[in-house]
């Protein structure tokens, strides 16, 4: 009768507690490393999303000033016959407080422009107005009112109606007027209250914007600033302002 053998099995191996401990700990920190870079990633898609929003926006509404602008004046005197009456100095004349004209420039300030134009396409004669903190409830707000011109005073008589608005505006001044000759005016505001004033808003030829918003909720993760958003532009007039002593219509 032969014995009985014993086979053992070969030894297989394992790990231990503190390996697995230790793979835990690497895996640990690579997870974590590879969230940080993917919330990194999210935060800098993030700033560049605002940033490209911001600057959209201030472009769009730079886009809107120099259509604006650009029908400044218009329709305005020189195309009606008035030779049946007598309408200068036009800053003593009924013809400016006539809905059907448009003078033109009537208030400019570092933050504020005021003017009639026709920008509806069917010769309508709008009172339009761009104002930081125009409806006194948004201090860091530009805003723009258009309404439809009634008879009155282009400065006193015309209503407001605040609408389309860039925020958190951090650029001051906003707006700078040049006249004729290219020399910045400087003393601001300026009005057609009075006939001093109205013969300097009769030499503005140029106005130039300068739009930089800034988000503060949101950082640049290169500087730690907040995200900025800048537009420049320069405009020249075509139509002035016929409220000038003696003149039907300057910047010609």
């Amino acid at each position: 009768m032969k014995p009985l053998r014993r086979h053992t099995l070969p030894r297989q191996g394992g790990f231990s507690i503190l390996e697995m401990m230790i793979s835990v700990l690497i895996l640990t920190i690579v997870m974590g490393a590879l969230f940080g870079v993917l919330d990194v990633g999210q935060r800098r898609m993030a700033a560049e999303q605002t940033k490209l929003d911001d600057f959209q926006e201030v472009r769009d509404f730079g886009d809107q000033f120099f259509r604006d602008i650009n029908q400044i004046g218009d329709p305005n005197v020189r195309l009606f016959d008035l030779s049946g009456g007598t309408w200068s100095p036009a800053l003593q004349s009924p013809v400016i407080n006539d809905s059907r004209f448009a003078i033109g420039l009537v208030k400019i300030d570092a933050n504020q422009i005021q003017f009639e134009a026709s920008v509806n396409g069917i010769s309508t004669v709008q009172s339009i107005t761009y104002m930081i903190n125009g409806s006194g409830t948004c201090t860091l707000c530009l805003q723009r009112s258009q309404v439809t011109k009634v008879n009155g005073s282009p400065l006193t008589a015309q209503t407001q109606n605040w609408g389309t608005e860039v925020n958190d505006v951090q650029s001051n001044p906003i707006f700078k007027y040049y006249d004729t000759t290219g020399t910045q005016i400087t003393t601001l505001p300026v009005d057609i209250s009075t006939t001093a004033g109205a013969n300097t808003i009769a030499t503005v030829k140029t106005i130039q914007i300068n739009l930089r918003v800034s988000n503060p909720e949101i950082k640049d993760l290169q500087t730690g600033g907040s995200i900025e958003g800048t537009f420049e532009g320069e405009v020249s007039l075509n139509n002035c302002s016929m409220a000038s002593t003696g003149q039907a219509m300057s910047c010609q």
